[in-house]
């Protein structure tokens, strides 16, 4: 399960969201929809919920929002701010 970093700071924004990595300095403007995904990880839930929240936000299909939380936790993957925790 996906999980973001201990040492990442969010801070919710009118345009979504900002992660900040208190080890680098180096920060990350979200869109709503990524605000979305984050808040669900951060709150415990999985990839799968993060679907599921923003196909409920947002009127998309199945397909489409299972590509955009995928894209998106691609790259915070590639950014070293997502940890893959099993449970």
């Amino acid at each position: 399960m996906p999980a973001l970093r201990d040492w990442l700071a969010i801070t919710e924004t009118d345009y979504g969201s900002v992660l900040l990595d208190m080890n680098s300095g180096s920060y990350w403007n979200l869109n709503h929809t990524g605000a979305i995904v984050v808040d669900t990880l951060r709150r415990g839930g999985s990839a799968a919920d993060a679907v599921t929240a923003v196909r409920r936000h947002y009127d998309i299909g199945p397909d489409e929002a299972e590509r955009d939380v995928a894209d998106l936790l691609d790259q915070l993957r590639q950014a070293g701010i997502l940890d893959e925790k099993t449970k």
